[in-house]
């Protein structure tokens, strides 16, 4: 199998464990698991279940134990977007080309629907296929990651730097947070479901750090390069809500060469392993040349 064709299969299988932890559209209250439907379902670049995927198949895991974890990331995903597209935080209308949640259906809806996914994808993580101990590194992974130390504090930074511009130091640390905390908690899960061992897990840690990093920087690009219908939500945001980005900061130019130290830091790090590191191989290269 191509790799393409691999991890184009990953998200397939992603796609169908969020469907199966997902309460059906017409269960009570239908409303608001429709609204949690509408945020999972048919959309998406499902770039971090991949790379739990891919990163689970360089130790030879069974994709199985990966289908749960894979959809736990994917929801706590999806929580952080609903929550962002809020009318308190960024104020948007569109997501993946289609109405936001809030939009489709009402903001406290949309709250509410946040506040389940990311309930259902901590139960998620208790059904994994792999010892119990390992389900417990594993939500105490995600939880990190999600937290105040992690996502939800990212969010907090980028929206007290509204109207500032932040140094480089701070920016960074605002996106490991904000985008980097989740990416790499994807490829440390694919991992410690594969039984890597410390110095792999350090390597790999690396090497996520620097693909939150590179996803981060090529959406500050895309913002200003790209229009609505390319990314699939509102183009141009970042300047609009005077946002800290790095082509703020840098300038456009400054901004893709930087994408482009990341780049070879990824294939480095990358370099000594396997082909079965295929898969994260190709997720890097996406994330620098990402159209959308």
């Amino acid at each position: 199998m191509s790799t393409e064709a691999r991890l184009a299969a990953w998200a397939a299988r992603a796609e169908a464990a969020i469907e199966r932890r997902l309460p059906a559209a017409t269960a009570i209250p239908a409303r608001l698991h429709a609204a949690m439907r509408h945020a999972c379902l048919n959309g998406g670049k499902r770039i971090r279940p991949q790379l739990v995927f891919a990163t689970g198949h360089l130790f030879g895991a069974d994709e199985g134990a990966l289908d749960d974890v894979a959809a736990a990331i994917e929801l706590i995903h999806a929580f952080s977007l609903v929550h962002d597209d809020l009318p308190a935080m960024d104020d948007d209308d569109l997501r993946r080309g289609r109405p936001t949640v809030h939009v489709a259906f009402d903001e406290a809806t949309a709250i509410l629907a946040g506040d389940a996914l990311q309930s259902l994808a901590f139960e998620t993580l208790t059904h994994v296929a792999a010892p119990a101990e390992t389900r417990l590194v594993l939500i105490d992974t995600l939880a990190r990651a999600s937290g105040s130390l992690g996502m939800c504090g990212g969010q907090q930074l980028d929206m007290d730097a509204t109207g500032s511009l932040l140094a480089r130091s701070d920016l960074e640390r605002l996106h490991a947070l904000k985008t980097g905390a989740l990416i790499r908690a994807s490829v440390r899960m694919g991992a410690l479901v594969g039984a890597a061992d410390a110095a792999m897990l350090e390597r790999l840690d690396g090497f996520a750090a620097d693909l939150g990093l590179a996803f981060q920087i090529r959406d500050d690009i895309l913002d200003v390069e790209a229009d609505d219908i390319q990314l699939g939500k509102t183009a141009g945001k970042d300047a609009a809500q005077d946002k800290s980005t790095y082509v703020a900061l840098l300038g456009l130019e400054a901004s893709k060469r930087l994408l482009a130290e990341l780049s070879e830091k990824m294939k480095a790090a990358l370099g000594p392993l396997s082909e079965r590191a295929d898969g994260l191989r190709r997720l890097a290269e996406f994330a620098v040349a990402r159209a959308y």
